[in-house]
């Protein structure tokens, strides 16, 4: 019996040690299984992200916001004073035709003449012999014109300055010729050349190494490291030009200033460094700047003596310049514009109801500006005709608000607009 009883024992280890391998299996499967479904839960996610973009795209394809688009009805589930509002508000003003979209025009066919401003190289050809039998008796009997576009190469050239040193008779003191223009001392260019340079290198947007390849096709050698040069001394010629103009801004009451990213390569560190070009302008004075980042440090050293003011876009790191009240914040409409009609793309009617308040505001300014209104003449005219769009406006979005989903655009733009507000206007 203990025999039979330790055989049984043996046999029933070895199935539960059996019992044990396959349950560790099936937790293997269970955990790939669960990988897997974690696998294809991305994927899906990452699909319907595609597919939402891909919708977004189709209706900001086929919107097309028009006059007779109904608006949404509102939620069912909103409240009585929430719909009297929604259905009660303010009634979008009309655009007037120069504000509506424009129809292309069709493209004009055929070939278009030359610019006439163009001096004309003028090349008279007559047959000296018959085509036909080779006779030298021709009579004019008619004439073809051709015109066609052509073109001279630019020319280098070298400007040779001989300066004869003169002995005065009288005093026997000796006096040399005043030289040519030039744009600093020992220069190896002219003053013509070097402006044909800085307008190739920031006009015309064509890299220094481009221009060095192109004189050297023309038998210049210039190193690049002299090219460099140029533009430095270029740069510090306009300085006392770029510091008045920055004077002349901090001594104004107002001014307006945006800034965009420019890619920067650093010698010595990989890849490119993430800088910024700073534009300050008030009419006609214009000033570029550059900034190694974004940050509100120097932004607020630069304007530390002016007082007016600022039109800018609502970042952050402007606020710091507002604390104190010595400059006052005037927010950019044109960028509230621009939310309203990208928000046209999920809501056409609603997003162009609330576009053309503003719309309507800016249209008010240019038959101002038209008439050559200014002062307050101006003022009354902006206080007659902007103020009463600006409470609609304000009016039209509290009670759209409340039908909107947080993931509405149009909820994002009505956002920017509450939140900025005295800015903005």
């Amino acid at each position: 019996m203990v025999h039979g009883d330790l055989s049984d024992l043996t046999r029933l280890r070895t199935e539960n040690a059996q019992l044990r391998a396959e349950l560790a299996g099936l937790r293997t499967e269970l955990r790939q299984a669960r990988l897997e479904l974690a696998q294809l839960a991305m994927h899906s996610a990452q699909m319907n992200e595609r597919l939402g973009e891909v919708l977004a795209i189709a209706r900001r394809k086929s919107a097309r916001p028009t006059k007779s688009a109904p608006a949404p009805a509102p939620p069912a589930d909103l409240d009585d004073p929430a719909r009297q509002a929604y259905e009660s508000r303010p009634k979008a003003p009309e655009l007037p035709e120069q504000l509506k979209p424009e129809k292309k025009p069709r493209r004009p066919t055929g070939r278009k003449a030359l610019p006439s401003h163009l001096p004309a190289d003028e090349h008279v050809l007559r047959p000296e012999t018959c085509a036909q039998c080779g006779g030298t008796a021709l009579d004019l009997a008619d004439e073809i014109v051709e015109t066609k576009l052509d073109v001279i190469k630019e020319h280098h050239r070298r400007r040779v300055v001989r300066r004869k040193t003169c002995r005065c008779r009288t005093c026997g003191a000796r006096t040399t010729a005043t030289s040519l223009p030039a744009p600093y001392a020992r220069s190896k260019v002219t003053s013509a050349w070097l402006a044909w340079l800085v307008s190739m290198k920031f006009a015309m947007l064509v890299p220094l190494d481009r221009i060095r390849r192109d004189l050297a096709t023309r038998g210049i050698a210039l190193s690049m490291s002299f090219l460099v040069s140029l533009i430095e001394r270029a740069a510090d010629l306009l300085g006392p030009v770029d510091g008045h103009h920055w004077r002349d801004l901090l001594a104004g009451d107002w001014m307006a200033t945006d800034a965009t990213g420019l890619k920067v390569v650093v010698p010595g560190l990989p890849g490119s460094h993430h800088g910024h070009i700073e534009v300050y302008r008030r009419d006609d004075v214009v000033v570029f700047q550059y900034e190694h980042d974004k940050g509100s440090e120097a932004l607020v050293n630069k304007l530390g003596t002016f007082t007016g003011k600022l039109v800018a876009d609502a970042e952050h790191r402007h606020n710091r310049l507002f604390v104190d009240g010595r400059i006052v914040e005037s927010g950019c409409n044109a960028h509230g514009r621009r939310k309203f009609r990208d928000a046209e793309a999920v809501q056409p009617a609603l997003a162009a109801e609330g576009g053309a308040f503003i719309a309507a505001m800016y249209e008010a300014e240019a038959r101002a500006r038209e008439r050559g209104l200014a002062g307050d003449v101006l003022r009354e005219w902006r206080q007659e005709k902007m103020r009463p769009l600006k409470g609609e406006l304000r009016a039209w979005m509290e009670a759209v608000r409340p039908t909107l989903v947080p993931s509405d655009p149009l909820l994002g733009v009505i956002s920017y607009y509450q939140n900025h507000w005295d800015a903005l206007f």
